[in-house]
């Protein structure tokens, strides 16, 4: 595991659980926070990616399981987490995404950091359900990567890029009944580890992402300040 954590004074972010439904801005809330504090973004996704490309042994055993049509287990992903903390780059901190998804998860993390500073803090992001709808089904790509929202960005002509005139695409999966499913999955997983951290107090607090990114951002800042004691916040 990484050496313990500076003095929260220097205000290093520690680890840092976001927390939010589909379409709420986690990642790019994330990529914010890893360019201003230097700190990675630690994603399961990403460390099952690498396990089982790379054919470690916990990537081989991902892969038997995932080959049959099991689901990986949770003592599988922990064990990739616990590998990739021990990287030096997680010493002054780190955002998980996509961990801990269980309140088996959150537990497990909670022991092994027992040692050090600074715990897991979570901030969650509220958006309401109709304005992530529109988020989700409203949106629209340009094979170049442009991206709009025919709510709340439209381009100057329906359907067409305003940079080179290609035409928008909808992604197969910006759907209503995916939307909804996906919200199904969240509440289901997601809520017994938002009340763990509600619950464990001074760890958890909510911001509203439903205004400018660049707000959002310093309400998260303002948050961490504050769950760090920050003499700042």
């Amino acid at each position: 595991m990484p050496q313990p954590l500076p003095n929260a004074s220097d205000f290093l972010p520690g680890p840092v659980l976001l927390l939010g439904a589909p379409g709420v801005g986690k990642g790019t809330q994330a990529q914010l926070m890893m360019a201003e504090f230097g700190i990675p973004q630690v994603s399961t996704g990403d460390l099952l990616r690498e396990n089982r490309r790379n054919r470690t042994p916990l990537g081989m055993t991902a892969d038997e399981l995932m080959n049959t049509g099991q689901l990986v287990p949770d003592n599988l992903v922990n064990d990739m987490v616990s590998a990739r903390l021990q990287e030096p780059d997680t010493q002054h901190g780190y955002i998980l995404d996509g961990f801990p998804r269980t309140l088996n998860q959150a537990e497990w993390l909670d022991r092994q950091l027992v040692a050090y500073m600074l715990p897991v803090v979570a901030i969650c992001i509220k958006v309401d359900e109709a304005t992530l709808l529109k988020r989700i089904t409203g949106r629209r790509i340009s094979p170049a990567g442009a991206i709009y929202n025919i709510y709340f960005n439209p381009p100057k002509v329906e359907g067409i890029c305003d940079v080179d005139g290609s035409k928008l695409e909808q992604r197969s999966d910006d759907t209503e009944e995916v939307f909804h499913e996906r919200m199904k999955a969240f509440r289901s997983k997601t809520a017994a580890v938002i009340d763990y951290y509600r619950s464990h107090g001074g760890r958890f607090c909510e911001v509203d992402g439903d205004k400018p990114v660049h707000e959002v951002t310093h309400e998260i800042r303002k948050s961490l300040l504050s769950l760090r004691h920050h003499p700042e916040a």
